[in-house]
């Protein structure tokens, strides 16, 4: 889907995935249908921002003969969710790629800043030889991912993508400015950021919804 962000922001346009996405908007939609629902967006969304992943030629026995077939090279795939949102989304992401590696980043948006804050950061090791996929359902400011992609760059971090479900415009202008070298995959791009840098229309506190807290 043709987009105003740059060539290095794809926005997914497919009718099973904004299907799934209208209903992660439904306030009425529970803690466990939400959950669901948001590993099948990611499934959705893995399986095309993965379409460049590395390949080889290895022989194997059909029932009828012996074939050159192509498989994945090697098992050099890291997913980071930005906690605790972008776990919701990891189930996902390894069912794709089962020997996908995880690391984990914490980061909580101060109240009243609204900016990121950061109290965890795990990665794999060793990080840099990895394809690193940074997950988070939401993508409003855009504080959060670019902290976290700026750690994980500090780790060593190289080949970075960044996956989230729905965005505001402000967030995708301040990550793709923070981080030029990154791929970014969006579900939607909504309207704006209201008052309380709050995604509109959004879907609510994706976190909340996910693990049933307030």
């Amino acid at each position: 889907m043709e987009n105003n962000f740059g060539p290095n922001v794809t926005v997914l346009d497919h009718p099973l995935l904004t299907h799934k996405i209208s209903l992660l908007r439904e306030k009425s939609t529970g803690t466990n249908e939400f959950r669901q629902l948001v590993e099948e967006i990611a499934m959705l969304m893995g399986f095309e921002a993965l379409h460049d992943l590395p390949t080889k030629y290895v022989e194997l026995d059909t029932p009828i003969e012996r074939a050159s077939v192509k498989m994945l090279a090697g098992r050099k795939l890291a997913i980071v969710p930005i906690l605790r949102a972008g776990l919701g989304m990891v189930s996902g992401l390894t069912a794709l790629v089962p020997s996908a590696k995880i690391g984990h980043i914490g980061l909580y948006r101060d109240e009243t800043t609204h900016q990121p804050v950061e109290y965890f950061c795990k990665l794999p090791n060793p990080i840099e030889e990895r394809q690193i996929v940074v997950c988070d359902p939401m993508l409003a400011t855009g504080g959060s991912a670019v902290d976290a992609i700026t750690q994980i760059k500090r780790h060593g971090g190289k080949k970075i993508k960044f996956i989230c479900i729905i965005a505001a415009p402000e967030g995708i202008k301040k990550l793709v400015a923070a981080h030029p070298d990154v791929q970014v995959y969006v579900g939607n791009v909504d309207r704006c950021l209201n008052e309380n840098a709050y995604i509109c229309p959004g879907l609510g506190d994706a976190g909340d919804r996910i693990f049933g807290t307030k």
